[in-house]
């Protein structure tokens, strides 16, 4: 059967732009044996097919035959590779700095020492201003090697101001070595598990922080360093639902890339990821003025030189961004207007399918489904929600669970009694097998098992009863991921009042709006 997403080589020419295509083309052309004629034939059969099949690759260019393919497979692939290095080298700073090693490599071999040393200092001045120390410590390395063998009359004392320069660096890098773990791993426990659901998650947590965070990591004043470290504290606050927290060190992340800005360029996807995390912070707070500002901020990056500078870039803008957009709406409660991105979003997942995780399909698929439940329209609600329900479970567990147990409130609310009986039964035992019942989900349940024998009073009266069970709580540090997951409370005030959803949540944030305007006067 065709794979869209399983042949490395489809993936890579699908991920070409037109002048990307063209380029390879000149580049093959340009001393064109027989074999890199065979290889343009098979570009062109395989950037015309929407999906890869080998057989009908062969059956319509017979003058590739198929012992050949593996071997021009391979061949392709390269010369693809080497013609982008060759049009995207000023675009990294990575690519850059290992062009110019490459050099000073050439130049020693030719037996041009001085003129190797010359271009070493310029590389560790770039290295040194991009702060990219993995190459100022390989052009360190040359430099000694250099030094050592060969007679080049350098200045006094340059063996000790090399071996400390190296030394500082290591020790430098080890931090960043630490530190980039704990982020990583910490960042891991999340995408897998979601928020703490206990006080068990909340003592596991903890512990491995305090043990993992090196005792001296708040001296280093490395961009690295501070940037992993900042990282750290952000994800530990997330998962413990510690919003202040989060906040105060995503806007740290931030602020580092206003103090250098030139590390824009150098490390994008960690700025990027920054205004995403501080744009979730503000989101989370309900800084609706900050948020704003930020989004604004947030867009005119995407659409500037740097934001489009590669795909990667591209691709994770657009997801941050219009996540980001989405939670616009649902912070002022305009739940139609989120709507309208709906199509413009479901045309960039499709164009995007290749570099995009399922992680973050997920998440789109779950605020979509909120934005047709705000505003009432259950059927499509429920088709998103499907997509989820129906994904291997194997990541985002917490997802997985809202994601069902938003599906059986859409179904009561399309009056779906003949299935909602047994799907409350399922949906429980999911949610209990995932360690994912707090007490916010039981009185739900409690609510809906109820709620099959109700007459409309009855019914309006439970709703009034549920909604004052849940106000209590709300406070409470352990259940406030059932809110944050699903406005339960918004539904509940909607039902009493007999008002859409989003009518419900715009007046809370006009409320807010006056309370920061009296405020702030």
């Amino acid at each position: 059967m065709p794979n869209r997403s399983a042949d490395e080589l489809f993936q890579l020419i699908k991920t070409l732009e037109k002048g990307e295509k063209r380029n390879f083309k000149l580049y093959v052309g340009r001393n064109a044996p027989s074999d890199d004629l065979k290889i343009i034939t098979l570009f062109d059969a395989i950037d015309k097919s929407d999906t890869y099949d080998e057989d009908s690759i062969l059956r319509k260019n017979p003058s590739i035959q198929k012992q050949q393919l593996s071997n021009l497979k391979a061949h392709l692939y390269r010369q693809i590779l080497s013609s982008l290095r060759l049009i995207r080298n000023e675009q990294s700073i990575d690519m850059q700095l290992h062009e110019q090693l490459d050099y000073a490599r050439i130049l020693y071999n030719k037996g041009l020492y001085h003129q190797s040393l010359k271009l070493l200092q310029k590389i560790k001045e770039l290295a040194r201003s991009y702060n990219q120390i993995t190459f100022w410590v390989q052009a360190l390395f040359f430099e000694k090697k250099i030094e050592t063998l060969h007679i080049t009359r350098s200045f006094d004392h340059r063996a000790e101001e090399l071996a400390q320069e190296v030394n500082e660096l290591n020790d430098r890098l080890a931090m960043v070595g630490k530190l980039s773990n704990l982020a990583l791993q910490l960042y891991g426990w999340y995408i897998k598990m979601g928020h703490v659901r206990d006080e068990h998650d909340v003592v596991a947590v903890k512990e491995f922080f305090q043990k993992e965070m090196p005792a001296n990591a708040a001296s280093y004043q490395g961009f690295y360093e501070k940037l992993y470290l900042f990282q750290s504290h952000a994800w530990y606050g997330f998962i413990l639902q510690d919003f202040l927290g989060y906040y105060k060190n995503c806007q740290r992340w931030v602020d580092l890339f206003d103090k250098e800005p030139q590390m824009i360029k150098a490390e994008p996807q960690h700025f990027i990821k920054g205004m995403h995390n501080l744009l979730i912070a503000h989101f989370m707070l309900r800084n609706d003025k900050k948020f704003d500002l930020e989004l604004k901020r947030f867009e005119e990056f995407y659409e500037s030189k740097e934001g489009t500078a590669t795909m990667n870039n591209h691709v994770q803008g657009f997801v941050y961004l219009y996540l980001a957009k989405l939670n616009k709406h649902f912070l002022d409660g305009t739940f139609s207007g989120g709507l309208v991105l709906v199509p413009e979003i479901e045309q960039k997942l499709k164009e995007f399918e290749l570099q995009l995780d399922r992680h973050r399909t997920l998440v789109f698929y779950y605020k979509i489904a909120c934005l047709y439940f705000g505003v009432g329209d259950y059927d499509n609600a429920i088709n998103y929600l499907n997509r989820i329900i129906h994904w291997k479970a194997d990541l985002r567990s917490d997802l997985q669970c809202y994601a069902r147990l938003l599906h059986l409130i859409a179904h009561f609310e399309n009056g779906n009694d003949t299935i909602l009986e047994s799907q409350v039964r399922s949906v429980y035992r999911f949610m209990s097998k995932m360690q994912n019942l707090s007490v916010v989900e039981n009185e739900i349940f409690a609510f809906l098992r109820g709620s099959f024998s109700m007459g409309r009073k009855e019914l309006k009266a439970a709703f009034e009863q549920l909604y004052a069970k849940l106000k209590k709580i709300e406070a409470n540090p352990m259940e406030s991921r059932s809110f944050m997951y699903l406005d339960i409370l918004s539904w509940l005030e909607s039902k009493i009042r007999n008002v859409p959803v989003q009518e419900v949540i715009a007046e809370h944030f006009k409320a807010r709006a006056k309370h920061d305007a009296t405020a702030y006067n």
